[in-house]
């Protein structure tokens, strides 16, 4: 089994087009509150979304090949670090967020600002899908591609994404990282070319820690899986069926 988890700010529907192109059994998990309802009194904490996955991934029957962007390649690098039992391989991107000295993007650092981050989804679900996705356009993404993503964001994710990066200052390191360390599961870190949130010398380094694999996906942004699914699903496969 294959088990897709996507990031901030997104739904499943991130891995329709790259879930396409495998012939093995798959399923891509929703994180709750993103693109679904937040359950009455779930924190949407990363410790709440880390216990959240383990949950779901302790339904399956073997260990699951895991293949993972964003916030979900965060809390991959957490079970990766606590429950490799759960784990054949994983693959995920993203791997400087895992870095000690890992410092977040502006984004992220209004979200965190109490005031600073409700203002700042107020307003943007204010504006229409259009502008919206002019914005994502400027991260790489076709204008198809980017209207897709912004009509996603709704105010129940919004709420989430404050709640889940307020839990996560100065970076995950600072409470996760004593786990971290060679990983007993292979692993591929993904390293997109265009990434505005990736560093591409931490994600080196991150990967060296974790003991895993590493490639580059060539002429993508943060949001390869929409760019340019056929490509990178080609990568995923070709590490998961090297360790098979």
């Amino acid at each position: 089994m294959i088990v897709f988890l996507h990031g901030v700010p997104e739904t499943s529907a991130l891995w329709d087009k790259v879930r396409a192109e495998f012939d093995d059994e798959t399923v891509a998990l929703q994180l709750p509150g993103f693109g679904c309802p937040r359950p009455d009194g779930f924190g949407a904490t990363k410790d709440d979304y880390a216990e959240w996955l383990v949950e779901q991934l302790e339904t399956f029957d073997a260990p699951v090949d895991i293949v993972a962007h964003d916030w979900g390649a965060l809390l991959t690098y957490r079970i990766v670090s606590t429950r490799p039992d759960l784990l054949r391989t994983w693959t995920a991107d993203v791997a400087n967020g895992a870095h000690p000295d890992t410092e977040w993007h502006s984004y992220a650092k209004t979200w965190q600002t109490p005031g600073e981050g409700e203002a700042y989804f107020e307003a943007v679900l204010a504006l229409p899908i259009e502008t919206m996705a002019e914005a994502y356009e400027g991260f790489h993404l076709g204008h198809d591609d980017a209207l897709t993503l912004a009509g996603w964001a709704d105010a129940t994710m919004g709420s989430c994404i404050l709640d889940l990066y307020r839990s996560a200052v100065p970076n995950i390191y600072a409470t996760w990282g004593d786990a971290f360390g060679p990983s007993a599961v292979p692993g591929l870190v993904l390293y997109p070319e265009f990434d505005s949130f990736a560093v591409e010398s931490k994600s080196h380094e991150a990967a060296l820690m974790f003991n895993a694999r590493e490639a580059t996906l060539r002429d993508v942004g943060h949001w390869w899986a929409l760019e340019r699914p056929e490509e990178a699903a080609n990568v995923i496969k070709t590490f998961i069926n090297s360790v098979r």
